[in-house]
């Protein structure tokens, strides 16, 4: 039987999404492998975490393509990552969490994400949309944020499911929008 590696990846993500602390057996049990076969691909929970990490990034990247977040208003293309991210921001909110145990350890594609969304950010301030004194680094944590609390009150039942890209567009946006003083 041939193991499709993304697959286990996308079902280790939505389990433990749910569940942080799901064990390895839990993992190969919702992927309907074996757990040997999941230690033959991944050896422990860091290396399946570790995967994880670079999965997350290559869908976070490929959310920001699909965003075209240098197309337009920044607003307009922080409204459009919010909807190209949402599928994956529980792996975001999990990978946020989890990362937190690596501290220390840069991570170089975490390091292209925070480049390009600081970018999104700091081309919305250069051209007068958002807040100067918000730094684009804090923006983007906050964006971080945002995502992550908003995955988890939808999945707790506390906000309904279409109200997830309004709720971080309103709150984020609504933050950094640069007011004009009369």
């Amino acid at each position: 039987m041939t193991v499709d590696r993304d697959q286990v990846l996308r079902t280790a993500a939505a389990l433990l999404s749910r569940q942080a602390t799901a064990t390895m057996d839990e993992v190969a049990r919702a992927s309907g492998i074996g757990r040997a076969t999941l230690h033959r691909h991944f050896s422990g929970r860091d290396a399946l975490v570790r995967a994880l990490e670079e999965f997350g990034i290559r869908e976070f990247e490929a959310a920001l393509d699909a965003a075209r977040t240098g197309e337009g208003s920044a607003s307009d293309a922080v409204r459009r990552l919010i909807t190209e991210i949402e599928p994956s921001a529980g792996l975001l909110a999990f990978l946020v969490t989890e990362n937190q145990l690596f501290e220390g350890e840069m991570n170089e594609g975490w390091d292209r994400l925070d480049a390009r969304v600081a970018l999104l950010f700091r081309r919305g301030q250069e051209q007068g949309e958002f807040r100067i004194d918000l730094s684009p680094a804090w923006l983007t944590d906050a964006f971080y944020g945002l995502i992550g609390s908003a995955f988890w009150a939808v999945r707790e039942g506390r906000v309904a499911t279409k109200d997830f890209q309004y709720m971080i567009a309103e709150l984020l946006l609504g933050g950094a929008r640069r007011s004009v003083e009369p």
